[in-house]
């Protein structure tokens, strides 16, 4: 359906007058009138402004395009007005609204409003179509401009034949929150430069929006913004760059202009001194953390499903049957504990394989898996000959060498293989890699598994003999660290030595690091509610959801406004972030599972005072920011 479609010469008024919101909004329903659609004026004026109060749809440039949706619309229509002074309408950047439409559509499942609303907004978006309509002379003519507008954007869509200029992914190591922003950028800035640009996002319900043949190859330029590792080979010949995802929702603008120049190099998937030179290009750090970051991720659904399980089997058993089975005692508790147990048990292979996979592919999951399993057991070379000696397992340390030496041996063996014949090719994967591969893990987990071993028990043994002092003080290290760069390299390595110490069984460090992280977004949902002044008008429903965000430990939440005021807010957000850590080990807080936020509560141990220290934190960051922050000029006006 056209815009033009919804739109009549009689619910057109181009020298419209009015001296507030109110106003203009009952002229335009009075003009909506004339075209028949509503049943129920004075319902339809409650749904209206009742959407206004929510947040303003003055979106700024002079335009205003107030909506409502409600059983009151018989059918879908345009009511539209110009007011060459202008009216002030609660407009995002403060001017006065000279160009409204007000857009009302029934109470169906179809959504035709958002629909419009989002074609309308888009043709907006062209001064000169703006202009256009400002200057018509009589309705006619300001139909014909949108007709003709319509009808140029549809040409253009044509022309591009569902092309997309830039082609993007993006991939944060959790893929919950990162993954998703860093998309949202790309898309709105995009459409700000005007290039079109789609997004393919990697995150932990899998691989959406995803690109098709024809759209890779009729982009110009692709942009990978992920701090996982990325399969490149779609993109054999195309201008790309590579970023971390934070740069995605950070410097979008710098992204597409750079992929878009000519310092962007053509990827070629087939040269492999190209592959090695872009390696080489990210540094060290870079790849280590990528490496590390595509083990955490696949490993977090193991370590999440599996440990709250296990929670549940302790919370649905009877201790007193028999302490020593505590968890199996009954059948429920049992099946829970069994089940759980079977995801939670296998999540250090799992964090190894992937590792393993990430530096050498596919033909380094094996022997990064099977290194996982000689960590977690313990063997060694002794145990062999002499079944006295006791297997200790190597733990999360042992894992994560086992990952990195796995992916490293796989490499080294397609270096070696690479001097054979290319007729023997499919040899090399299904046979030499697997078979030499995991021998030569298996004789290097064998003969440093006594050393990582001994590591492992000591640094489980100075954890479980820690004073107060030092749990607290521990607590506030990690605490702090969650809220530093809010899904960054140091809140990922506070993060992932939480999740490897609940394989130890030290649950009160993961409990503090989850703690830590639900701060940063209520303390700023806490500042809208306490101190709305401090947050600016447009943000406002922004920093609301961050009660959501929080209470369900995502961290990200907090970022576009750590963005917009750095040197404020992140002081804040550690502090506040390191209290509640603090007295999450203090009050002997314990966590089984790495996420769930407010949802685990019934598993965490000593629950409502873990929810008093996340409280505390929330209030020490707001308070901090209170002080920092001023009151924003733009309440001051009436």
């Amino acid at each position: 359906m056209k815009i033009t479609d919804l739109l009549s010469e009689e619910a057109i008024q181009l020298d419209g007058i009015a001296s507030n919101k109110q106003e203009v909004i009952d002229k335009l329903i009075d003009l909506m009138m004339n075209n028949g659609n509503i049943v129920n004026k004075e319902e339809y004026r409650r749904v209206v402004m009742k959407r206004e109060e929510e947040g303003t749809t003055g979106i700024g440039e002079g335009i205003a395009i107030p909506h409502g949706k409600s059983e009151s619309v018989s059918k879908p229509g345009l009511a539209a007005m110009v007011i060459q002074d202008g009216v002030e309408f609660d407009s995002l950047d403060g001017k006065p609204a000279k160009l409204l439409f007000l857009i009302a559509a029934p109470n169906t499942k179809d959504n035709i409003h958002l629909d419009v609303l989002s074609r309308l907004s888009t043709l907006l978006m062209d001064i000169e179509f703006r202009t256009a309509l400002l200057d018509a002379k009589t309705p006619k003519e300001f139909l014909t401009c949108i007709d003709r507008a319509e009808k140029t954007k549809i040409d253009e869509v044509k022309q591009e034949n569902g092309g997309y200029e830039i082609l993007a992914i993006t991939a944060c190591p959790t893929g919950i929150a990162h993954t998703y922003m860093a998309a949202e950028s790309l898309e709105k800035m995009g459409e700000e430069l005007g290039h079109k640009v789609k997004v393919e996002t990697h995150g932990q319900s899998g691989i959406k929006n995803k690109f098709t043949k024809d759209e890779i190859r009729n982009a110009k330029a692709i942009i990978i913004a992920a701090d996982t590792k990325v399969d490149l080979s779609r993109f054999d010949g195309k201008k790309l760059i590579k970023a971390k995802v934070a740069d995605g929702i950070n410097k979008p603008k710098e992204l597409i202009e750079n992929v878009l120049s000519d310092n962007a190099k053509v990827y070629h998937s087939t040269n492999k001194n190209n592959q090695e030179d872009e390696e080489t290009k990210e540094g060290i750090g870079t790849q280590i953390y990528k490496h590390l970051m595509n083990g955490v991720t696949h490993m977090l659904p193991f370590v999440v499903g599996g440990g709250i399980l296990i929670a549940i089997a302790f919370l649905l058993d009877d201790y007193s049957i028999d302490p020593s089975n505590f968890g199996m005692n009954t059948p429920i508790a049992a099946f829970f504990k069994t089940v759980g147990g079977a995801a939670f048990n296998v999540m250090l292979y799992i964090l190894a394989g992937y590792i393993a996979m990430s530096i050498a592919d596919r033909p380094g999951l094996a022997v990064g898996f099977v290194g996982g399993i000689l960590a977690v057991q313990g063997t060694t070379f002794a145990s062999l000959t002499d079944s006295s000696v006791v297997l200790v397992s190597s733990g999360f340390l042992g894992a994560l060498i086992a990952g990195f030496a796995g992916g490293y041996i796989v490499l080294g063996l397609k270096k070696l293989c690479s001097y054979l014949p290319e007729s023997i090719e499919g040899i090399k994967t299904i046979l030499l890699y697997p078979v030499l591969g995991i021998l030569i893990i298996g004789a290097f987990m064998l003969l440093i598994n006594p050393y990582v071993a001994a590591i492992n028990t000591g640094i489980n043994n100075y954890l479980e003999s820690m004073g107060t002092a030092n749990k607290v003080l521990l607590g506030a290290i990690l605490g702090g660290m969650m809220a530093v760069d809010l899904g960054g390299p140091i809140n990922k390595a506070a993060y992932t030595f939480g999740t490897g110490m609940l394989a130890s069984g030290q649950y009160e460090i993961m409990a503090a690091v989850m703690a830590g992280g639900m701060v940063p977004p209520l303390a700023i949902a806490f500042l809208a509610t306490a101190f709305p002044r401090k947050i600016p008008k447009k943000d406002k429903q922004a920093a609301y959801v961050n009660y959501i965000m929080g209470l369900s430990f995502i961290s990200e939440g907090a970022i576009p406004f750590a963005s917009a005021d750095p040197l404020r807010t992140i002081p804040a957000f550690i502090a506040g972030s390191a209290v509640t850590g603090a007295l999450s080990m203090l009050f002997e807080c314990t966590l089984r599972a790495p996420h769930g936020g407010i949802f685990v509560i019934a598993t965490i141990g000593h629950p409502l005072k873990y929810l008093l220290a996340i409280i505390i934190g929330a209030m020490v960051s707001t308070a901090i920011m209170a002080k920092l922050k001023k009151n924003l000029k733009e309440y001051d006006k009436v």
